[in-house]
């Protein structure tokens, strides 16, 4: 394929690459041109009406996401530092990124779970830092915990920080284990 089609279909390389980076956060250039709250795996966290179960299932597409994106959002931070049109691109897709959390956030909020005093944006906030590259890449890449332990865990953290009753549910949870 010449240069000149790829440019004329997404019009610089940054558009380009901001173009494979949501291919590989949605599995695929075919998952990617589905709407996001079409895709399977959000669907079905839409329509799930435990709040502890619907961040269990975001929770589940996040390690394959970051296996998948990771790279390319590392290669995306550090050309950013020297390529403003790069940087906008960065600047676009956490501002998706932070969109999605504020959505789930809504959901948790319109569905009376949310801790008490606690605001969708800090919710949204919340739930940003927690699913973050920055945090999988701390846990996962340097201290090596498998992406099973890391799915658990950022499910029950965010469970933790915004549900009401968040902590109660992961208690008995966890004191059912250990009485079996």
């Amino acid at each position: 394929m010449a240069v000149e089609t790829i440019y004329r279909a997404f019009g610089s390389k940054a558009a380009l690459f901001k173009s494979v980076v949501e291919a590989a956060v949605a599995g695929g250039a075919r998952r990617a041109m589905v709407p996001v709250e079409e895709r399977p795996a959000i669907k079905a966290m839409i329509e799930e009406q435990d709040p502890r179960r619907m961040l269990e299932l975001h929770a589940s597409t996040q390690p394959g996401i970051h296996a998948r994106a990771g790279p390319l959002h590392r290669v995306l931070i550090e050309a950013a530092t020297t390529d403003t049109e790069l940087a906008r691109v960065w600047t676009q897709l956490e501002a998706q990124r932070l969109d999605g959390m504020k959505s789930i956030a809504g959901l948790l909020s319109d569905r009376g779970a949310l801790r008490p005093g606690l605001s969708i944006d800090e919710a949204a906030d919340v739930l940003w830092t927690i699913n973050s590259l920055a945090v999988y890449d701390l846990l996962v890449l340097k201290r090596g915990w498998p992406p099973s332990r890391y799915r658990d865990w950022i499910a029950a953290t965010n469970a933790r920080a915004l549900l009401d009753r968040g902590e109660q549910s992961i208690r008995r949870k966890s004191s059912a284990r250990r009485e079996r």
